[in-house]
């Protein structure tokens, strides 16, 4: 029997997952690591972090499987997208890797703005500059710390950087290298006139190649180090909401996906470029060869959950170790005992910055409304349904642009809470579909893997084979409307206090 092995670097932690070819999971493993924010606005991690979880997730599955390692057909990466990882010639990192919710970069975007301008970045790299990507962290390095700039050898992705620990191979694939802001999209090949205005250097890049590419071997090193086969191959996988677009079906047009991670993704699967005039939304290649897609993106989806979590929740995750159950159930079951619409509060989910649709990186988390009726199972609702106002912003965008809009599938941690997905069902108004496909970018990863060695002819054939529906949810008639009232409320919320926010991060800064 052959496996498929998918890895996730994601923000919190990474995920490894085996799957067998008609996409049953075999076993998982997780394992966490921090983020560091040594100023406001600041968002850093270490390679190294991301490494070590590869290595021991991938010796859990081995003891949890008892499989033969020569039986995984191929390996596929999939990682949080944006990030910075630089190294010098002898491959050594030289700072933490700046991560995708970084927003220090306001100054170098400005630059770019007005240098370059917009326009003609947009038409080279059909996206528009903002702090999240990975081209604005590399300016921020050459103003603020030459002495780490001059030594540079080499630019990765997180993703890239486990590829180069296990293959020893400097390479990336389209979906992920879309946002760099160094990718000519259309072109699916790097932009060199990008590079060159911004000064950097070419060589800095590694190969990118087609998602579903072989990009290396596991090198006799990291076969000592994890346990697996020196040999397998390992396909260049995708950016994390390319992967979990795969994961769930996302390859034809018409079927959109709203994933629910530590970001929000609304993501649509094109047959062509599709372009938002004013940047709002990304216009990336797919994993899928020669199909692209667009997404908006809320910086902090279930991310704002978990923020409240560690902060206010100490009770909760007591009550939850004592049960044995999920600490997000136990949320759950609190924010069930409140109406829709919180009884006016309203929570806007700006905690790291905004990206769509505002592009505001000095945005603020907000609750509006607060009165002394309001306990905490209403702060929950209240998350919950910001959360889902702020991926219709996105919809609504994608919308705009007359792409199809046939199917909603839904996914993401957040996904598990039936709650919120009937909140989502009843603000998008619109059915909710969930797939059987709870390992998200790492079950991508491992089908494009299965592409990469020949298990399936295409990413398509793999996902028609492989992913099954879970459940749906329908709207509810009686709160669509309600919805639609408080939503109204909230896009306005915004515009009545930008200002207000960018007056707070510069007192923040001082």
């Amino acid at each position: 029997m052959g496996y498929l092995l998918g890895i996730d670097i994601g923000t919190s932690g990474t995920k490894t997952c085996l799957f067998c070819y008609n996409g049953e999971l075999v076993t998982s493993a997780y394992a966490e690591y921090p983020m560091l924010q040594p100023q406001v606005g600041w968002a850093e991690q270490h390679p190294e972090d991301w490494w070590i979880a590869a290595r021991q997730t991938i010796q859990m599955i081995f003891k949890q499987s008892k499989i033969n390692p020569s039986d995984i057909k191929g390996i596929g990466l999939s990682g949080q997208m944006h990030g910075l990882v630089l190294l010098d010639r002898d491959g050594k990192v030289l700072r933490p890797a700046i991560i995708w919710c970084d927003q220090r970069t306001g100054k170098q975007v400005e630059w770019m703005r007005d240098s370059i301008g917009t326009e003609r970045i947009i038409d080279l790299t059909s996206n528009t500059p903002l702090p999240n990507y990975t081209a604005s962290k590399l300016l921020w390095v050459r103003d603020n710390e030459p002495n780490i700039y001059e030594k540079i050898h080499k630019v990765l992705l997180p993703k890239d950087y486990i590829r180069y620990k296990l293959t020893q191979e400097f390479a990336t694939e389209v979906s992920d290298a879309s946002g760099t802001l160094l990718l000519n999209v259309a072109s699916r090949t790097w932009s060199s006139e990008m590079v060159e205005l911004l000064g950097f250097e070419k060589k800095w890049l590694p190969e990118v190649r087609e998602s579903n590419q072989i990009s290396g071997t596991v090198s006799k090193l990291a076969a000592m180090e994890t346990g697996l086969s020196e040999g397998t191959a390992v396909v260049g996988g995708a950016g994390d909401q390319a992967a979990g677009a795969v994961g769930n079906g996302i390859v034809k047009a018409g079927v959109i996906s709203a994933s629910i991670g530590t970001s929000g993704v609304v993501f649509a699967s094109t047959d062509e470029i599709k372009k938002d005039p004013l940047g709002r939304l990304h216009s990336f290649c797919h994993a899928v060869p020669g199909k692209w897609h667009v997404m908006g993106v809320t910086q902090a989806a279930g991310g704002s959950l978990q923020w409240f979590r560690n902060h206010f929740g100490i009770a909760e995750m007591e009550l939850a170790k004592t049960l044995q159950k999920n600490v997000y159930d136990i949320f759950t079951e609190k924010a069930m005992m409140v109406k829709p619409g919180c009884e006016g509060l309203v929570f806007l989910p700006y905690l790291m910055g905004e990206r769509t649709p505002h592009l505001d990186s000095f945005a603020k988390g907000t609750f509006v409304g607060i009165t002394s009726r309001h306990g905490k199972e209403h702060f929950i609702r209240s998350i919950m349904e910001g959360v889902a106002f702020s991926l219709k912003d996105c919809l609504s965008l994608i919308d705009d642009l007359k792409v199809a809009n046939s199917e909603i599938r839904i996914s993401g941690g957040g996904a598990n809470s039936l709650l919120w997905r009937q909140i989502f069902a009843d603000v998008f108004n619109q059915r909710i579909h969930r797939i059987h496909a709870n390992e998200g970018p790492a079950f991508g990863a491992a089908l494009l893997a299965g592409v990469g060695t020949n298990v399936y002819s295409s990413v398509e054939e793999a996902c028609s084979q492989t992913v099954q529906y879970y459940d749906s949810v329908e709207p509810n008639g009686e709160f669509v409307e309600r919805y639609e009232n408080y939503y109204t409320i909230y896009k306005e919320l915004y515009f009545n206090l930008y200002e207000t926010f960018a007056s707070l991060h510069k007192l923040a800064v001082r």
